[in-house]
């Protein structure tokens, strides 16, 4: 884990996060926690993220998406170079199917 992440606060979010139970739990917290424009760009980057796992090209994923290369370069490196926190989830994801 990064270590300028990891504190009390961080924490008390993961906890928070990793107790919510449903798609509406989610739309509930999430919506009281963020903005609209917060979240959208936490879900751009997981989708930019999905699209490069799928081999997807930077226009096409600028195309679907609306990120700038800027930050499709930043997902790329993390997760060619980041924690794997990518990887974890999408391999979850794959197993829930």
């Amino acid at each position: 884990m990064n270590s300028k992440l990891k504190d009390l606060n961080v924490e008390f979010l993961f906890q928070a996060v990793l107790s919510l139970k449903t798609m509406e739990d989610c739309y509930n917290f999430f919506d009281d926690l963020c903005t609209v424009s917060e979240l959208k760009a936490l879900s751009q980057r997981l989708q930019v993220a999905k699209m490069l796992d799928e081999r997807k090209v930077y226009s096409d994923i600028v195309a679907a998406t609306g990120a700038s290369t800027a930050t499709i370069s930043r997902v790329n490196r993390s997760l060619n170079y980041g924690s794997d926190g990518y990887r974890t989830v999408f391999d979850r994801m794959a197993a829930d199917k």
